[in-house]
């Protein structure tokens, strides 16, 4: 039996306390078997995470603070130097990500939704370095615009490419129309350089009315993002509507069809589109109905687990489990749900993903 280490409540996010997996307990799945530990109950609403080569966890709460992990155990004390979040509904303080060179260059970048005003916000992008127990030297590399009033739809993940590119999400805000704009930058899949300078090969360079960070559109809520270096596959989930979550297979310049078409309907149980495929529009590998409300995504890579090497693990808040999506050749084989009913905000679970890496 391995002893699966990874941070599962970043994966499932905040779910009620009903019957849950018990910490400690040997869970057997189809393909491996692992052990739960917990290590805090003290989390209140955790975004992202990050581990520094010291082995400390740095977690964003969405509230606006970066609370420490040490030996196995929260601390008291928190990072300073947080910048101010917009904190109205979904947004806040969301990813956080270390440069792939930290080692060496000791960057820290985030994303967050930044007070606009009085009543707007909007996703950003920034980069700080770690002193002490201090951000620093905090540089905004990105902001989306418009901002809004809006609570809902912020994104956001960042991801790196190991080519000297960034990609990172940001949703729609809850106007659909807003999508399709290339006009604008949300319900979009954006790209820069690690400094934030805009590429020249990014696909709406020049194009009139465009902006250039575009990467690809026609995306909801984009909330899971992983890069695979093996493959240079950039895999994206995005929240649907009342059923319609979908997992993306992302490439340049395309259109992934929000709100045009899609597998969803309204909450109220109207649809929304009477089509579900388009020319010019891009279909999900994988899609779910009823929503799962996927919620964070990362990829198997690590020789320690064979059986599930090359499968993504998404977390999903609507039934508070973990899906292992299998693929082949960049489509969808199969699902595994695991884990169902985990309390992620009551037991944090230590399930750490650079033993999957």
């Amino acid at each position: 039996m391995k002893k699966l280490i990874c941070l599962a409540l970043i994966l499932v996010g905040i779910v009620s306390a009903q019957a849950q997996p018990v910490a400690g307990s040997t869970i057997t799945t189809q393909k491996q078997k692992f052990v739960l530990e917990n290590i805090t109950t003290a989390l209140q609403s955790p975004w992202g995470f990050a581990f520094l080569p010291d082995g400390r966890i740095l977690v964003n709460e969405k509230a606006g603070e970066i609370r420490i992990i040490k030996d196995g155990k929260l601390l008291d004390e928190k990072i300073s130097g947080v910048p101010k979040v917009f904190t109205n509904g979904q947004g806040g303080l969301l990813d956080i990500q270390l440069h792939p060179d930290y080692s060496k260059n000791g960057w820290i970048y985030l994303t967050y939704a930044k007070p606009d005003g009085d009543k707007d916000g909007g996703t950003v992008v920034a980069r700080a370095k770690l002193k002490g127990n201090a951000l620093v030297g905090l540089e905004e590399l990105f902001k989306a615009t418009p901002t809004l009033s809006s609570g809902v739809h912020f994104g956001s993940r960042i991801v790196f490419d190991g080519k000297g590119y960034i990609f990172f999400s940001s949703g729609e805000r809850g106007n659909k129309e807003n999508a399709q704009a290339l006009s604008n930058h949300l319900g979009k899949i954006l790209r820069l350089h690690e400094d934030g300078r805009v590429p020249k090969d990014n696909p709406f360079v020049g194009t009139v009315g465009a902006k250039p960070e575009i990467w690809s559109y026609g995306h909801r809520n984009p909330q899971g993002l992983y890069y695979d270096k093996h493959t240079g596959i950039l895999w994206e989930h995005e929240h649907g509507p009342k059923g319609g979550d979908e997992l993306n297979k992302i490439e340049k310049g395309k259109n992934y069809g929000w709100p045009v078409i899609t597998w969803g309907i309204d909450y109220d149980d109207k649809p929304i589109s009477d089509i579900s495929e388009k020319e010019g529009m891009e279909q999900p590998v994988r899609y779910w109905v009823p929503s799962i409300a996927p919620c964070g995504m990362t990829m198997v890579t690590s020789d320690k687990y064979p059986n599930w090497k090359g499968n993504l693990l998404v977390g999903a808040l609507s039934f508070q489990l973990i899906a292992r999506v299998e693929l082949a050749n960049g489509k969808f084989v199969a699902e595994e749900r695991m884990l169902k009913r985990l309390d992620a905000c009551a037991q944090w679970l230590k399930v750490r993903m650079d033993t999957f890496i």
